[in-house]
């Protein structure tokens, strides 16, 4: 069996059964279906000698190329698919649903498979992605100075049954010139966004949606215009926790990381910093005093937050008082005052 669907029951089919994607592995890395697979029908250059093929003699020919080049593959290509979907249920697509997921297909219904085709392909699929990003939210907004522990809290609101977006986690960056932890590797873009969709195309739009405080970029990755000008004009929580708590925080968060790293991303914010700072900071680096390079880029970065959050309407911040970066109790702290807000009522601590 064969079957085409539109987007939306494929996003829902997508739940259930595995998506196998049979774009090249260079269109698989650039962009996909979070949690497809790959079962490419050609290789990145038989790609391009079909493509050039269509365009320089014609339609029949590329056929007729693409059948030569997949001929002796199709046996794999099923082992692949058993692999992954051995219940013989999967959904399939291509750039546009046409010849590439077409041929799939038909080998794979062959077989015994049931097929959902996805009408339109991948290209579909993100038109689906970008419009998501235009959707109207209920976003309230964790913020606070670096060092908060603002990314702990979320991790605790979810766990208090919270509605949650990790952009940080999404974007496998910290949001700051160290904020690759000198491991991290970022998705591309347009993957970003095909994982960010994913999340929210789950979410209740009704209920609240705490998402952290970022700016437009995270590391190179850019949070989608649609979603960022709601974020802008959300509701504001902001822990207020002690200099010298976030300074132990940040020690414990970056004070193990390799010393060049730290120095080569210290240098890059040169011109912020200034260049005095700038050279006490990469000093106490080498003379492995953290705590006093942490006090030095604070400087800039909470000069920079207060700037940022001084552009926010006024009414829409809540200033939470936190004893020290206790995720567990400032996450409590948080649901007590947002739901005060929320229905103009008191809510007795538990």
């Amino acid at each position: 069996m064969i079957q085409t669907l539109d987007i939306c029951n494929f996003i829902e089919l997508d739940k259930t059964i595995p998506v196998i994607d049979v774009r090249t592995p260079a269109e698989f890395e650039q962009g996909h279906v979070c949690g497809g697979y790959n079962i490419p029908l050609f290789t990145n250059d038989e790609r391009v000698q079909v493509g050039t093929t269509y365009k320089q003699v014609g339609r029949e020919q590329a056929i007729l190329l693409g059948f030569d080049l997949v001929g002796t593959k199709w046996s794999g290509y099923i082992k692949q698919a058993l692999e992954i979907a051995p219940g013989k249920k999967v959904a399939l697509h291509c750039w546009r649903g046409g010849m590439r997921s077409g041929a799939m297909a038909w080998a794979l219904n062959l077989y015994g498979f049931d097929v959902y085709l996805l009408g339109g392909g991948y290209k579909k699929y993100r038109r689906w992605v970008l419009d998501k990003f235009g959707e109207k939210l209920n976003i309230v907004i964790l913020g606070g100075l670096t060092g908060s522990g603002k990314t702990k809290v979320l991790l605790e609101l979810k766990n208090k049954d919270q509605q949650v977006i990790d952009l940080e986690d999404l974007a496998q960056h910290q949001g700051s010139a160290f904020g690759s932890m000198n491991a991290m590797v970022q998705p591309t873009q347009e993957q970003f966004e095909n994982n960010l969709a994913a999340q929210l195309s789950v979410l209740n739009t009704d209920k609240p949606v705490w998402i952290e405080d970022e700016s437009i970029t995270i590391g190179k990755r850019f949070i989608p215009t649609g979603l960022f000008h709601q974020m802008r004009e959300a509701a504001v929580f902001a822990l207020k926790v002690p200099l010298e708590d976030r300074v132990n925080f940040l020690v414990s968060e970056y004070g193990t990381l390799d010393k060049d790293f730290l120095k080569t991303c210290t240098e890059k914010i040169w011109k912020r910093l200034g260049p005095e700072q700038t050279k006490k900071a990469l000093t106490a680096i080498d003379e492995g005093r953290m705590a006093d390079f942490i006090r030095i880029v604070l400087v800039y970065y909470d000069k920079t937050y207060r700037n940022g959050l001084s552009k926010r309407k006024p009414e829409n911040i809540t200033e939470i008082e936190c004893a020290d970066t206790s995720a567990e109790a400032n996450a409590k702290l948080i649901i007590v005052q947002q739901n005060k807000l929320a229905t103009g009522q008191v809510v007795v601590e538990n």
